[in-house]
């Protein structure tokens, strides 16, 4: 018992955490712990889960990395299960520091080797893990620098520069000059960033800015 792996799911679903459970019932170096629907409310003051199986969309609002961050440190490592239907946060959690991407859909013994894996602290190559890799469009992207990218993000969501300075604690002049030089290297690119609208549009091309949701 003492060598066990310890097991807990973050999962919007409580169905998830029951299949998990039984898919490592009989595997004797791994214990399903706990379940919870968000990272939140699973961790505590002290961490009693050596491996937690993330949830990529969860419906609290987190994004994958800021769970994979948080349960990191609080000791975890994590291995993210997905239905793969959002590109961009499949990508998201591709860049953060989860040992592995697997489908929901896959196999039994495929779910069951990456948390095997997981447990041994391995990375899990998968087909989604290599597709947000070699779909990635933050490889080919605008070369903008980390403040851009920010500026971008925030203000192609909706803000105005005057809300973009308060968030970044900037002048709304500097925000104004980073916006005057994400249009320039678009511009060189041969694509259009006039407008909002069409900076939004270059944004979630490149993966700076989320893809919107569908119901």
């Amino acid at each position: 018992m003492e060598n066990r792996t310890r097991v807990a799911v973050v999962d919007d679903h409580e169905l998830v955490a029951m299949a998990v459970a039984g898919l490592i019932a009989d595997e004797r170096e791994l214990e399903f712990t706990r379940h919870a629907p968000s990272v939140a409310k699973l961790i505590g003051p002290r961490c009693d889960a050596d491996v937690v199986i993330l949830d990529l969309s969860l419906r609290d609002g987190t994004t994958p990395a800021e769970n994979v961050r948080a349960l990191q440190t609080w000791g975890a490592e994590v291995l993210v299960l997905t239905s793969a239907e959002n590109p961009y946060l499949v990508r998201e959690a591709s860049r953060t520091g989860a040992l592995g991407i697997v489908r929901k859909s896959a196999p039994r013994e495929v779910i069951v080797g990456a948390i095997r894996a997981a447990a041994r602290g391995e990375h899990v190559p998968s087909t989604e893990w290599a597709s947000a890799l070699d779909t990635d469009p933050m490889l080919r992207a605008a070369p903008l620098t980390a403040r851009e990218r920010e500026v971008l993000g925030h203000y192609a969501s909706g803000m105005g520069a005057r809300e973009v300075a308060a968030v970044l604690f900037v002048s709304e002049n500097t925000v104004n000059d980073h916006l005057r030089r994400i249009r320039a290297v678009y511009h060189q690119l041969g694509r259009p960033a006039g407008t909002k609208v069409e900076l939004y549009q270059r944004g979630v091309e490149d993966g700076f800015v989320p893809s919107p949701v569908r119901d």
